[in-house]
């Protein structure tokens, strides 16, 4: 199974106003593995970005201003993503922008949804959460999922936070579900796995604490002694 995980950034956020793909970003997935495969393009939307989109992507149409238009990437990006299943938070607004780029091209493109099957993470997200926030941003904290370096949106390391997500939401590693589904056999051979594995990790270094460590650290205990009328549980063990 080929999924393409897909994420886009734009000058604003409606195309029906004249708004365009700035960034297009993917990341494949085979079989629910990463494949190190990946599509990433600027593009020149050949007009202004809104001050407020700027904001959140941080890119500005003087570094867009030597990138290539849609209709020079439209082909190749189309080969890249045929006949997978996009994966997307919050599909239609990208689908809705790429669909609008090639109606621009005027010419015969079919659309994302007839080229390609579409996964809304954000639909999956609030099924599975309701009543919660499920931005990307809260799906990463939900599930340990590390995005320490997006300060800025961008479209191929959104994809790719992404793609951590999608599959911790989905189940995380398959190839060692420990599922109800299985047979007795799998599972055994399963748990048989999980042994070897174990068994192969180093045993973690023990640092000991230097003196002025457990000076600071008795000092801190006495602290929290003080403000606790003599209730630390450290300092009673």
């Amino acid at each position: 199974m080929r999924q393409i995980v897909l994420d886009t950034e734009t000058t604003g956020l409606d195309p029906s106003q004249g708004h365009r793909i700035i960034e297009i970003g993917c990341v494949e997935l085979v079989n629910r593995r990463l494949t190190g495969n990946h599509y990433h393009q600027y593009i020149n939307p050949q007009r202004e970005i809104d001050a407020e989109a700027m904001e959140v992507h941080g890119i500005t149409p003087e570094f867009l201003q030597d990138k290539p238009i849609f209709r020079d990437i439209a082909e190749e990006f189309l080969q890249f993503v045929s006949g997978a299943q996009l994966v997307i938070h919050n599909a239609p607004f990208d689908v809705g922008f790429i669909d609008a780029e090639f109606r621009h091209l005027k010419q015969q493109h079919p659309r994302m949804d007839e080229c390609c099957t579409i996964l809304d993470t954000l639909v999956m997200a609030r099924q599975k959460h309701p009543g919660q926030r499920n931005s990307l941003d809260a799906l990463c904290k939900r599930y340990g999922v590390d995005n320490y370096q997006r300060d800025l949106h961008g479209a191929l390391l959104d994809s790719e936070i992404l793609a951590d997500v999608y599959l911790l939401m989905t189940g995380g590693q398959t190839a060692l579900s420990l599922g109800a589904e299985s047979s007795d056999g799998d599972g055994q051979e399963q748990m048989s796995q999980l042994r070897r594995l174990s068994s192969q990790r180093r045993a973690l270094p023990v640092i000991a604490p230097s003196a002025d460590e457990l000076v600071l650290h008795e000092k801190k205990l006495l602290e929290i002694n003080k403000k606790s009328d003599g209730n630390c549980v450290w300092l009673k063990s």
